[in-house]
């Protein structure tokens, strides 16, 4: 059979024609899609600035669709679903975008810390535990070990939590001393609770020495001597803590005085709380001094005279109203009805108040039971504020 060349010079540039048709269609359609993907992803950036996040998320949906191969977009597309509470969701775009094999080893850690929040966002602690241990070694580790230390506290592991906040206390500029302190007093009121009282005092010790300026584990280690019956031992322990911790002066002078009456030292611890009256008068102080002056005969008129001279130093309705409970008024047949509407309005003021929430109570908390803060509540009550 004959080969016909004529076939062949047509059929060359026939070829050509179609080819290049091709390649035009083809460049058409990518830079459809090159335009439609940035496009859906601004729209839904506008979205979100509007705090529209319902179309936010659709945009970025579609975004995804038309460049699946974007990690950025899937990292916004999670950040937004954890924000909604959708943790679920999250969880998805944050595991589909570790199991891609091209994403680089920065992205991955990325995601990885990013799984960890939905985890602990949605309350799956172990998970949450398990994705945040993966995180050593890179640049999310000091928020890892954080977030660790917050989950840890959530559980109530304290002894964990200490570990952790070792670890963060070798490596971060910051100091957690205090915070391994607390966790050593927590740990310490678990074995007293359980009868181990001398596992409980080296506890207590540790704590001191982790945190010589930490007012809870002196405080918590007198009561501690306390029930095993070394008064003296106890009444050492607090005296030590008012020079150590002057800041929890407040805090320490009651207890103070109420054991110092119970170990004949009431004298000296006396003369020692009036000198730090003169220099930082408190209502807390004011209290202790007041009981230790009920020692004398005329503990009434020496009572009436310390609350006087309170207020000569601050304007202070709680001194005033313990003040006129001590007073013959003109009106005597009144006066329980106005010491009962003076106790009404000095009440509040006697509360501490949380300095990160403004969470207040009667109570003076280590952690603040509103926003779980270390540390929040000053030793002052409401009024001194």
């Amino acid at each position: 059979m004959d080969f016909d060349l004529t076939w062949v010079l047509l059929g060359l540039p026939l070829a050509f024609v179609l080819g290049w048709l091709a390649s035009r269609l083809d460049l058409r359609q990518f830079r459809l899609e090159d335009r439609q993907a940035p496009k859906a992803y601004f729209k839904g950036l506008n979205y979100l600035l509007n705090e529209q996040q319902d179309q936010a998320i659709d945009a970025f949906i579609e975004a995804v669709q038309h460049d699946p191969d974007t990690s950025e977009l899937h990292f916004a597309l999670g950040n937004l679903f954890r924000r909604r509470g959708e943790y679920e969701r999250a969880v998805r775009v944050h595991e589909h975008l570790l199991a891609r094999g091209d994403l680089s080893q920065d992205d991955r850690h990325r995601a990885q810390h990013a799984l960890a929040l939905d985890f602990l966002k949605a309350g799956i602690l172990d998970r949450a535990e398990d994705a945040l241990r993966k995180l050593d070694g890179t640049r999310f580790e000091a928020e890892a070990k954080l977030a660790l230390l917050a989950n840890y506290e959530r559980s109530r592991d304290w002894a964990l939590a200490a570990q952790v906040a070792e670890d963060l206390d070798r490596v971060n500029p910051g100091s957690f001393s205090q915070r391994l302190a607390h966790y050593l007093c927590e740990q310490a009121a678990t074995e007293a609770a359980q009868g181990n009282v001398q596992a409980a005092g080296k506890l207590l010790q540790q704590a001191v020495i982790k945190a010589p300026d930490a007012p809870r584990a002196r405080l918590e280690l007198a009561q501690l001597r306390v029930k095993q019956g070394s008064l003296i031992q106890a009444w050492t322990e607090l005296s030590e803590a008012l020079t150590a911790t002057p800041s929890a002066i407040p805090l320490i002078a009651r207890p103070l005085a109420d054991l110092s009456m119970r170990c004949g030292q009431a004298a000296q611890t006396s003369a020692t709380l009036q000198t730090l009256y003169a220099t930082a008068p408190s209502l807390d102080l004011l209290d202790a001094i007041v009981a230790l002056s009920a020692q004398d005969g005329s503990a009434e008129s020496n009572a009436r005279e310390w609350y006087a001279r309170h207020l000569e130093k601050e304007p202070s309705l709680v001194a005033a109203t313990k003040w006129i409970a001590g007073e013959k008024l003109e009106h005597e047949q009144f006066h329980p009805q106005v010491q009962r509407a003076l106790d009404h309005a000095a009440k509040p003021l006697l509360r501490y108040r949380c300095a990160a929430c403004g969470f207040e109570a009667m109570q003076h908390f280590w952690q603040c039971p509103g926003c779980q803060t270390w540390d929040s509540y000053p030793a002052k009550r409401v009024e001194e504020l």
